[in-house]
């Protein structure tokens, strides 16, 4: 019975360690495929991302202009707030000195998966520019495969089918989640301070509506800063 006792606290131990092993393969796994593709930045993932749905959108009559760029940043409005968060932005090739069509991928999202149909929503944007989510973008959302409403398009099984070897050939997306909500500085009032980085126009807002709506506006010079 001892030894017996004994032969199971050894297997237990055993067992325990095994377990552990495991986990920690998982995460060093986990680190070598992000690392893996740490050689690529952000920018490049995308251009090469915007080439793979050039040719999706051609297959489906359509042309997505060559001046276009994608990049990882905050769309100019919505990018905090915890409700209807902007997750990307297309400004037209006439804001651009350039004329490129300048696209903009939250940093807050990180999936591959999910960045790739953000992508996609925002090139239609390039490729009828001034047709807001009308007819037009609501056509080829739909012919590409992205469903739900045309605000705030997602993944349907069409467009997943397809993003498989595509992101197989792309690798992982080489950015982690950023917090905004992390980097918020805390007071000890309930109000919190917001100032125009251009101006310096303060107003103070509760950390609730900061959190869900984004910081306030400066009549003159867009969204403020959480100071």
């Amino acid at each position: 019975m001892l030894i017996y006792k004994a032969f199971l606290g050894v297997g237990t131990i055993l067992l325990c360690l095994y377990s552990e092993s495991i986990e920690k393969l998982s995460v060093i796994n986990h680190r070598k495929a992000f690392n893996m593709t740490s050689t690529i930045t952000r920018e490049q993932w995308l251009s090469k991302a915007t080439e793979e749905l050039r040719a999706l959108f051609k297959q489906h009559g359509e042309a997505l202009p060559h001046e276009v760029r994608a990049s990882c940043g905050f769309p100019s409005k919505g990018a905090l707030g915890n409700r209807n968060r902007t997750l990307g932005q297309c400004w037209s090739a006439t804001a651009s000195a350039d004329s490129h069509a300048e696209i903009f991928i939250s940093p807050t999202i990180s999936d591959s998966s999910r960045v790739l149909d953000i992508l996609a929503h925002e090139l239609i944007h390039a490729i009828h520019p001034g047709d807001g989510h009308g007819a037009k973008f609501g056509r080829t959302a739909r012919a590409i495969g992205l469903e739900g409403k045309l605000t705030a398009t997602t993944a349907g099984p069409e467009f997943l089918a397809w993003a498989e070897p595509v992101l197989a050939r792309l690798g992982v997306y080489p950015h982690a989640d950023l917090v905004p909500a992390n980097a918020i500085k805390k007071q000890s009032t309930r109000m919190l301070k917001c100032m125009c980085n251009d101006c310096g126009y303060i107003a103070y807002t509760s950390g609730k509506w900061l959190a869900e709506m984004g910081a306030p506006h400066c009549p003159d010079h867009g969204e403020m800063t959480a100071a």
